[in-house]
């Protein structure tokens, strides 16, 4: 099932949430934690999935993309930088999660910020600073 960005227009890549971050993924109204959520493969928003059957890999994204649940951690965290303040604690805690699991979350914005295919829907050079600064 390919869906399509409501901001962007952009594919959706739906993917799983690891164990213990469903209470970090995007729902629909009081929908409980989620098992499954969808990334926008042009402006990074994050996306309620109600169908984990069609989970995939980030290829889609980026071949740089973080895979297995460190990349599901770094794409439930794009899906919160547009809002560091309201989202502080769940970022932490995605980033941790992301690390532990062996991905760069640093070097992940980088990527993301010199990739010209990519439209982010935060200031991606911004939020790094913000991001390291949370990883003193």
């Amino acid at each position: 099932m390919i869906r399509t960005c409501t901001a962007c227009g952009g594919d959706l890549v739906p993917f799983l949430v690891p164990d213990g971050l469903g209470t970090h993924a995007p729902v629909e109204g009081d929908d409980a934690p989620a098992d499954a959520a969808a990334l926008c493969s042009r402006c990074l928003r994050t996306y309620p999935e109600p169908d984990a059957s069609d989970a995939t890999t980030f290829d889609a994204v980026a071949d740089y993309f973080p895979r297995g649940d460190g990349g599901a951690a770094v794409a439930l965290l794009l899906g919160m930088l547009d809002s560091l303040a309201l989202n502080r604690a769940a970022i932490e805690t995605l980033v941790d999660r992301a690390e532990r699991e062996g991905a760069d979350v640093l070097l992940t914005l980088d990527r993301i910020d010199g990739d010209a295919t990519l439209d982010p829907h935060f200031d991606v050079g911004r939020r790094r600073t913000q991001v390291e600064q949370l990883l003193v």
